[in-house]
């Protein structure tokens, strides 16, 4: 048995609690599978969507939200999320499954929907023992990660139905104009290694591949792996930025987290790639290549565009913080996280991964 624990849940942030006379009242109406629901409590790790625990008296569901202050659309959009699994489960067991979806604002506040709950560990950079993992186990891990990623990329985007998601002819350069634009209307600070990356990446877009399905957002704290096995992926969460496009944009994603042992202790908040055992980005982007059979091109642009792409969404939370729409006392120190990101994106053009 793993020496690692699951994921607890914590009392709901005040101000953030779900109604639950409303929910269980909708549940009943429209005839959802789910008894009633009789105790909530909150998940208080990720920057992004709110995740609850509800909990009945026969089991326990993830309930899914937009965080409060939200305004961006297309980045916290439930009903996208909610098919984007339901898509995947009959290909993909490692995706929770999905119960329901409500669009209606009325009833909690927000639109939502609820998933089952995966059983599982997920690795944080705070989880008690990690770093006396061994390196050979945590070696394993990462080889696992990469090779899972794979896997998500060589699903048939068109059997599956997942090509539905997106439009893939011209992706690359709509994510730059689009996540260049968030990015200006979520400005709060002037940082100019920023804007020298929104040029270097507006002037640099490279030729396309055949697209693949993406999750997005892929990394160490969005897998849920078996307790009595560490090595072996049962769950993949958070699949609200998933779509269908280069399968370089994702494997550029995740190296965007993929923090190295020598690159200081800001961004090891983030990840655990920095750990004694793991691959190094090189050997990551080396692994994806052996699995997938592709040789990768360009990756310095798919590195640090991820690096771009994770400082805007950082720049969004902190924006809603300061604008007062978020109580969570974490968000107000991501303007360091912003400025540490962007740097490392300039260091990305010239060095690659």
């Amino acid at each position: 048995m793993s020496a690692f624990s699951e994921d607890q849940p914590a009392a709901v942030r005040t101000g953030e609690e779900i109604n639950l006379t409303a929910l269980n009242d909708w549940l009943e109406k429209n005839e959802i599978p789910v008894d009633p629901i009789q105790s909530q409590q909150q998940f208080p790790g990720g920057y992004s969507n709110l995740t609850y625990l509800l909990s009945s008296s026969k089991g326990e569901f993830i309930l899914r939200r937009p965080p409060y202050g939200a305004a961006i659309k297309s980045a916290h959009d439930m009903g996208r999320e909610f098919k984007v699994i339901s898509l995947l489960r009959p290909h993909y067991k490692q995706v929770p499954r999905p119960v329901t979806y409500c669009e209606d604002s009325e009833i909690i506040g927000a639109p939502f929907y609820i998933m089952e709950r995966l059983h599982g560990i997920i690795l944080r950079p705070n989880s008690p023992g990690l770093q006396s993992m061994p390196p050979t186990q945590m070696k394993e891990i990462s080889e696992a990660l990469v090779d899972n990623l794979v896997r998500l990329h060589q699903l048939d985007i068109h059997s599956t139905g997942l090509d539905q998601l997106g439009k893939p002819e011209g992706y690359i350069r709509r994510q730059v104009e689009g996540w260049t634009k968030r990015y200006q209307a979520a400005e709060t600070d002037r940082i100019p290694q920023m804007n020298e990356l929104i040029e270097w990446l507006a002037s640099n877009i490279p030729a396309e591949e055949a697209p693949s399905f993406l999750h997005n957002d892929y990394k160490y704290d969005n897998v849920v792996l078996n307790p009595d096995k560490l090595t072996e992926i049962v769950g993949v969460l958070d699949w609200e930025m998933s779509t269908v496009g280069d399968p370089r944009m994702d494997l550029g994603a995740s190296l965007a987290y993929w923090v190295e042992a020598h690159e200081g202790n800001l961004a090891r908040v983030f990840n655990i790639s920095w750990l004694p055992g793991n691959l190094t980005r090189r050997e990551v982007v080396v692994r994806y290549e052996q699995q997938s059979g592709n040789t990768i091109k360009n990756i310095e642009f798919f590195y640090a565009f991820g690096l771009f792409k994770n400082a805007v969404i950082a720049q969004q939370i902190y924006a809603r913080w300061k604008q007062g729409h978020s109580k969570d006392a974490r968000f107000g120190s991501l303007i360091h996280v912003i400025r540490d990101l962007a740097v490392r994106g300039i260091k990305a053009i010239d060095n690659g991964v």
